[in-house]
């Protein structure tokens, strides 16, 4: 019998008493990282079934805008790797870069 690999990535949420993140930490133990606290995290699977994408968007209420707009602005971009590496579609990688390009300067993250 062939033994399976797996890994498990968890997600720990603590919430106030109107079910709002206080608090997130994430576990990865293939990673080495366990119990690690963060501010935000942003799920996207795919249902193949109904062929739609499902999410789950969590930000404790402490998060700072300024750092939501970071994060956002990074995963605009780190998207448009992962949709060029999945597609090798040059022509909407280009088009998804400009956009984050834009994104960035109307947000002025470029200076910060």
């Amino acid at each position: 019998m062939t033994k399976k690999n797996t890994s498990r990535i968890e997600l720990l949420v603590e919430l106030d008493e109107n079910k709002i993140p206080n608090k997130i930490y994430w576990t990865a133990k293939d990673g080495n990282i366990s119990n690690k606290e963060t501010k935000a995290a942003l799920l996207s699977l795919w249902d193949s079934e109904s062929r739609e994408s499902l999410r789950i968007d969590l930000w404790t209420k402490d998060m700072p805008i300024d750092d939501m707009k970071m994060f956002f602005y990074q995963t605009l971009s780190t998207m448009t790797d992962t949709y060029q590496r999945a597609t090798q579609d040059e022509k909407m990688t280009k088009s998804m870069k400009d956009f984050c390009n834009f994104f960035a300067e109307k947000l002025e993250l470029s200076d910060k």
